[in-house]
């Protein structure tokens, strides 16, 4: 049968498509296993190495089996070299760069999809006795199995935050919120938020190695809900401090508007749980919001802090959690936290427990991060945001978890 020329077109445009080139900015990369050990950046990718062994890390999601041709585009300057190893599963290739005036781009030999799912390239600088040379720019991927393959292309390279919102009876008079939050991987610049409402938000922080935190803060009303400082809020729109408990400290917070700040230095600890209960007081135009946390150690409900926010005399609405990376540079660390069992008092001081949640995510969530999703487990909701691991959830979808039916006995101090 004769091949017209139009059908060898059609042939080769099918072709193409199928091994479309993939190329992968390394300002998108994480350095391991100290995510300070080369600097990343969107003008020159990965360049001054600090310390070495710091391998450069991609993942992406394969849709498609197969091979792929891996490549890797760098800046070496005249006269030097850079060698490389390149892993990609079991499969471990190696090659050098060579200085030249301006970007080369170095093969690294074939690799094997076996199976869909996140994979992890693995590019490692083999110049162990000095600090390697020159700047990584980005990986290329090349062959069939880069068809629908997801990386993210984005510079930001947190993991996506995630959200349960709890719905509510309808016009109920919420008073008091009580959760329970319990960490389950929690690597640094992790954000497990308990109780968060209209006005603000209650939960616990991985600021770093050695510090851990409880926080609790209430939004500033007027300018003070898309601020980035207070000299923009009038006076009679900041929250005012009206009590603290022991070891507390208390400021204000900017960046995300502003508002009234307030966190505890606590070593709290991974798989045990956290409680929370937030109680309203509506005064007026004003409401005076108060979060207490349960101290293990101590075994006793203790106060972390008390604002008056202003133009509001409201109760509890707009009940929520969430997960949050709020440090890119170890984005690709998986984050997982349970939530629950979750509880509303009511006016008449009457309790009433909450079952369902849906799930949300932020913008980074929409196409370039798609490792988040939530469920049950027992009879409680979860997060989970990063790591690249396999598990989506739909934005809006809804979930319910088994009731306890027992409600929080709390005895404030």
């Amino acid at each position: 049968m004769k091949t017209t020329p139009l059908a060898l077109g059609i042939i080769f445009l099918a072709a193409s498509v199928a091994r479309a080139e993939l190329r992968v900015p390394a300002f998108t990369a994480y350095i391991a296993p100290d995510p300070n050990g080369a600097k990343v950046s969107k003008e020159h990718g990965v360049s001054a190495w600090t310390k070495q062994g710091s391998n450069i890390l991609w993942f992406g999601e394969f849709k498609t089996t197969g091979k792929v041709q891996a490549s890797v585009a760098v800046k070496v300057p005249k006269g030097k070299s850079l060698n490389l190893l390149l892993s990609v599963g079991a499969e471990k290739k190696e090659a050098t760069a060579h200085g030249a005036a301006d970007e080369v781009l170095v093969p690294l030999g074939e690799f094997n999809i076996a199976a869909p799912g996140y994979v992890r390239f693995d590019l490692e600088p083999l110049d162990h006795s000095i600090a390697p040379v020159g700047e990584i720019i980005a990986l290329v991927l090349d062959g069939a199995a880069t068809q629908d393959a997801h990386f993210n292309l984005d510079a930001r390279r947190n993991a996506a935050s995630v959200h349960l919102f709890y719905p509510t009876p309808k016009d109920a008079a919420i008073t008091g919120f009580y959760n329970e939050a319990t960490a389950v991987e929690d690597p640094v610049a992790s954000y497990y938020m308990a109780c968060g409402f209209t006005r603000g938000y209650f939960g616990m922080q991985v600021n770093s190695p050695t510090e851990r935190r409880i926080i609790f803060s209430i939004w500033d009303s007027g300018a003070g809900g898309n601020a980035k400082d207070r000299t923009s809020v009038a006076k009679e729109d900041q929250t005012q401090l009206l009590a603290k408990g022991e070891g507390v400290v208390a400021s204000e917070f900017g960046n995300e508007g502003t508002g009234g700040h307030s966190h505890l230095v606590y070593d709290w600890k991974t798989g045990s749980k956290q409680r929370f209960f937030v109680i309203v007081k509506p005064d007026g135009t004003h409401t005076e919001y108060s979060g207490y946390w349960f101290h293990p150690e101590k075994n006793k409900w203790q106060l972390i802090a008390s604002f008056r926010a202003p133009k509001d005399g409201k109760t509890l609405s707009g009940l929520y959690s969430f997960s949050e990376n709020f440090g890119g540079s170890n984005g690709h660390l998986q984050r997982k936290a349970l939530f629950g069992p979750q509880w509303i008092r009511l006016s008449d001081g009457k309790w009433k427990e909450l079952t369902e949640a849906s799930f949300s995510h932020d913008g980074t969530g929409k196409e370039n991060r798609l490792d988040r999703f939530m469920g049950v487990e027992g009879d409680r909701f979860f997060l989970s945001n990063g790591g690249f691991v396999n598990g989506f959830t739909k934005y809006g979808e809804k979930f319910t978890r088994p009731a306890t039916g027992t409600p929080p006995q709390i005895v404030l101090p």
